[in-house]
């Protein structure tokens, strides 16, 4: 699929499946192979294999290129998957080169390794990884990696196959400067959580990435659509019955949008399993709040 063709797809809810885990930290691909092919019964524009949530830095690049071979395979062309790499530029390309032979549509570029890179490096990072295949790209803004509107315009320039954003910054303000700058050149994503989606649909964009996906597609898919069609009210009310009570948790502790959507996953019966270090899972004490979320959430599983 083109670029274009990709970026036309592109609207509404990225699933973002986990990378479940065994007892012993090895990676459950019976189950992943589930969650993918259970996601692909809702109205997702694709799905991420191998990002933030999927623990992508917890993997070797091996690991890496396998689970999304799991989700190609499970996804069987139903919908786009995108597939995340990073690390550093060696270990990207060929995390790239790979992803691309497992069938991945596109990627998702996370930050490289190094906190304090030179903006003409960060330039060589991405534009060395987008050479290495013939994929559209995905930039995933998040953390340190931050840009003004100007460079983002200069990695539009560098690298060609730069085909849509995820900003996972969480300032709209600076988001919405940034798409008014750049424009069409590229589809917009809001991708730092579902409570984040009504700003994000407020400036413009055109999906966000859910972690909620995980347990409740329903409310994703609610959560676009009062999105893109400019119901708040609808907006506000998902919201606040379902969306902030379970960020409220994930909020007590870093790692926890991972820790808590897999027990949450299991609690439900879906194959979410442990985290990986350096995450931690969740306390009794913390899951016995999950429980009264997923109660809260029977209405729209």
């Amino acid at each position: 699929m083109t670029a274009t063709e990709l970026r036309n797809k592109l609207t509404g809810v990225f699933g973002f499946p986990v990378t479940p885990f065994k007892n012993d930290l090895s990676i459950d691909h019976d189950g992943l192979a589930k969650i993918a092919d259970w996601m692909c019964g809702y109205g997702f524009c694709a799905q991420v294999a191998s990002g933030g949530t999927g623990e992508i830095y917890s993997m070797t690049v091996e690991e890496n290129i396998e689970t999304v071979r799991t989700v190609v395979k499970a996804v069987n062309g139903r919908m786009p998957v995108v597939a995340g790499v990073g690390y550093n530029t060696p270990m990207g390309q060929a995390m790239a080169r790979g992803m691309e032979a497992a069938g991945a549509d596109a990627l998702l570029v996370m930050p490289p390794y190094y906190t304090n890179a030179p903006w003409e490096g960060l330039l060589d990072y991405y534009a060395a990884i987008g050479k290495s295949t013939g994929l559209p790209l995905s930039l995933y803004s998040r953390d340190w990696a931050a840009f003004t509107p100007d460079q983002v315009s200069q990695l539009c320039d560098r690298v060609p196959t730069l085909a849509f954003w995820k900003d996972g910054q969480g300032d709209a303000r600076k988001y919405q400067r940034i798409m008014n700058h750049v424009g069409g050149r590229l589809a917009w994503i809001g991708g730092i959580g579902d409570d984040c989606a009504p700003a994000y649909f407020a400036i413009g964009v055109q999906a966000y990435t859910s972690s909620i996906s995980n347990v409740a597609p329903k409310l994703s898919l609610a959560i676009a659509e009062a999105g893109l069609n400019g119901d708040r009210a609808a907006m506000s009310a998902l919201m606040k019955k379902y969306v902030l009570p379970l960020y409220a948790l994930r909020d007590k502790r870093k790692g926890y949008e991972v820790s808590v959507m897999k027990k949450m996953m299991d609690l439900l019966g879906l194959p979410g399993g442990p985290v990986r270090p350096p995450l931690v899972m969740v306390t009794p004490e913390e899951e016995a709040q999950i429980r009264k979320i997923v109660e809260i959430y029977a209405d729209i599983l």
